[in-house]
């Protein structure tokens, strides 16, 4: 709740609308801080049903303001898409520095910070062995968000494919329950198969070692 800059907490206090993910997760955030601008919904869902009038608003002259449940908007989430929309209309945005999770977890995985590669969500389905078959010649530290109920999966899926390499797993960053597992894949997957995953995660994978590279 306190991750969040003094230039953010003026900025959704002046705009004319602010549009949040959930906004019952967000009206937490602005009641705490005495916000009472007018609060619009906007997700995966209705995006493109609601990024055309959000466009026609910024062309009459209102200010919007876009916030995620938790981290920065645009990363990993649907902000993506209006700010490729007010960018093709020639309207002005500015990103407003913020939490952002992967940063977090990579300064503690342990793991080398000086190169990396930020891989989001994989898939869930269709293309997911391809892109991790794609990472198991890179030797940058790799990067990955994960929900509670696919991190076992996805801990599995990793080792299988890049082998029993060093990992980090953190979650619910900068939050009450915060936590960093860090190991060998096959150590961590172990761990989590006796803890329950709860919260949302980040798997910090180290690059193969040059001596690996084939």
């Amino acid at each position: 709740m306190r991750d969040i800059t003094l230039r953010a907490l003026d900025i959704l206090k002046q705009v004319d609308v602010i549009v949040a993910e959930d906004t019952r997760v967000s009206r937490k955030l602005l009641s705490a801080y005495d916000i009472h601008t007018p609060l619009k919904s906007y997700h995966d869902f209705n995006k493109e049903r609601i990024t055309p009038l959000l466009i026609n608003l910024l062309k009459e002259g209102q200010a919007i303001a876009l916030i995620s449940d938790a981290g920065t908007p645009g990363i990993s989430d649907p902000a993506f898409y209006i700010v490729r929309e007010a960018i093709r209309n020639g309207l002005a945005v500015e990103a407003i520095p913020g939490a952002t999770a992967f940063v977090p977890a990579l300064i503690l995985s342990g793991l080398p910070t000086d190169r990396f590669v930020f891989e989001g969500f994989l898939p869930a389905k269709k293309g997911r062995s391809k892109r991790l078959e794609q990472l198991r010649q890179e030797d940058r530290t790799i990067i990955f968000y994960e929900a509670p109920h696919r991190l076992l999966r996805t801990l599995r899926d990793i080792f299988r494919t890049l082998g029993d390499r060093q990992v980090a797993v953190s979650r619910e960053l900068t939050k009450k329950f915060e936590q960093v597992v860090r190991g060998r894949l096959s150590e961590v997957a172990e761990y989590f198969e006796k803890n329950s995953p709860r919260g949302e995660f980040v798997i910090v994978v180290h690059g193969i070692e040059k001596k690996e590279i084939t």
